[in-house]
């Protein structure tokens, strides 16, 4: 390997947390630039994502995983084997806890014994006052020989990136670089495409229907100025085909809206968006289309 492709420092590195606890925004942040899906509803991030950051002469590879949650249900359990695994296959893992999460999330995170050194990220500091930040920071110190830091972060006000990517980089082992500095990420662009389109649905449709929902991109076709995306939407049910397809079928319009716009802002190129809905009755339980959905 030429020597302009070696890295100080070169690894991966596991996002982990519950749900909704912002794993999927500061992949974002870090990146600056949008690939994983982000939604106020829990339990949006179904696959692992990477997302490639230089900090310097270091190459940090991240993966956001579906949060960390019990729940009986097949689906869910197979979500959070892949958060799971992705601990295993870390150089190193970071803990999101937001500044209004109970510390018994990360007391569980503990009981995992994870193999390798974690950094705790508290996020979210900018909806806490200095008083109650004070509070949870001494909360978390009681657990100080756990962890290899603890930076309090604010993506709204952009606090603390520089000083979290380069306490990251610190912990990294020294590796020639795994991947073309270039690259923002190593995911299939299938599956960034449809977790923007599953995203756009989190957003245009009420609560229940999204979870009984996932997406299947059929075909892509790239041209010089235009990417033409034919995706399948699947739900279980006709009732929540009719909310996806909406009165007058404006929900999939909603939905066509919001996804070809962060698509097309992911790709800068024009966008054809092509969304056909189609039922599969009690998929959730089944283990080999559910097994197509995730990425181990």
């Amino acid at each position: 390997m030429s020597e302009k492709n070696i890295g100080k420092r070169s690894g991966f590195v596991t996002l982990i947390g519950r749900t909704n606890a912002g794993k999927s925004s500061l992949l974002n942040f870090l990146l600056g630039e949008k690939i994983s899906i982000v939604s106020h509803k829990v339990n949006a991030t179904r696959r692992k994502i990477n997302g490639i950051v230089m900090n310097g002469s270091d190459q940090i590879i991240f993966v956001d995983t579906p949060g960390l949650h019990e729940s009986g249900k097949l689906f869910n359990k197979l979500m959070v084997d892949v958060a799971l695994k992705s601990i295993g296959d870390a150089d190193l893992i970071l803990f999101l806890a937001s500044v209004h999460d109970d510390i018994k999330n990360y007391q569980n995170f503990l009981k995992l014994n994870p193999k390798i050194g974690h950094i705790l990220v508290l996020t979210k500091i900018d909806e806490a006052s200095q008083e109650k930040l004070a509070k949870k920071i001494t909360e978390y110190s009681k657990f100080h020989d756990k962890f290899l830091a603890l930076v309090p972060t604010s993506i709204k006000k952009n606090i603390c990136k520089k000083p979290l990517l380069d306490e990251i980089s610190k912990n990294l082992p020294e590796h020639e670089y795994f991947y073309n500095p270039e690259l923002i990420s190593t995911t299939n662009v299938r599956d960034i495409y449809r977790d923007f389109i599953l995203e756009a649905i989190f957003d245009s449709v009420s609560s229940e229907v999204p979870y009984s929902t996932d997406v299947l991109i059929d075909k892509i076709v790239e041209k010089e100025e235009l990417v033409s995306i034919y995706a399948k939407i699947i739900t279980d049910t006709n009732s929540h085909k009719g909310i996806l397809i909406g009165k007058n079928g404006d929900a999939i319009k909603r939905i066509g809206i919001k996804a070809k716009k962060l698509i097309s802002e992911f790709e800068d190129s024009k966008i054809f968006l092509k969304l056909e809905i189609s039922i599969k009755k009690n998929w959730k339980s089944d283990k080999n289309i559910i097994k197509k959905s995730f990425v181990y």
